[in-house]
């Protein structure tokens, strides 16, 4: 299975940024190896000590597809939740100024938080999916995919053209603003409507 990934997908995530903003979805790809086990802590890696938590609303396919348009993407996935993208900031901000690839800030091993999965049906509208995480006890980041410049199912279009999606692939859907440094000792929940999606400790 694969992670497929999309960068810069919320307004106000691409202002603190100070990126630019994309004509089209940017995607990128963790492999199954960044993904961090369930009830395991997240050890903050040797090579970096600027680790960024993303909270991402998840998707998970169920049925291969390729070239699917828009109007029949729901028919891919049935199961909806909410993740975290660890991200080594640092070592991004290196990569990008040199116009290189960020597997090494974004694909290493236990990168990939993948929280618990619902039921798509249990929400009213996937469109207006209210969600936020928790350090420490403090709202630190909220989100709505009401906010997304590219929807659910606009994004699954879009990532087939390019990749065949295969039973169990994992679709993470960017990042509202309020990224932010972890540190050693922070515990992070994630909420997903008033559903808890994750809780994880950082080492």
């Amino acid at each position: 299975m694969k992670i497929v990934c999309v960068g810069r997908n919320y307004i106000a995530h691409i202002d603190e940024l100070e990126n630019e903003r994309p004509e089209h979805p940017i995607l990128f790809i963790k492999p199954d190896t960044s993904i961090l086990q369930k009830k395991q802590p997240f050890f903050i890696p040797h090579f970096t000590n600027e680790i960024h938590y993303e909270t991402e609303v998840m998707v998970k396919i169920d049925r291969i597809g390729k070239h699917i348009e828009p109007k029949f993407a729901y028919k891919y996935y049935s199961k909806v939740g909410l993740g975290i993208d660890f991200t080594a900031r640092t070592l991004q901000n290196e990569l990008k100024a040199k116009g290189l690839p960020w597997e090494k800030a974004k694909a290493f091993d236990g990168s990939a938080l993948i929280g618990n999965w619902f039921d798509k049906k249990q929400f009213i509208d996937l469109n207006s999916l209210s969600f936020s995480l928790e350090k420490n006890g403090t709202i630190v980041q909220k989100g709505n995919t009401s906010q997304m410049l590219w929807k659910i199912d606009e994004l699954i279009s879009y990532c087939s053209r390019f990749f065949t999606l295969k039973i169990g692939d994992v679709l993470f859907t960017g990042t509202p603003s309020g990224v932010d440094v972890v540190q050693e000792g922070d515990v992070l929940k994630g909420f997903i409507e008033s559903l808890d999606a994750f809780s994880v400790n950082i080492k």
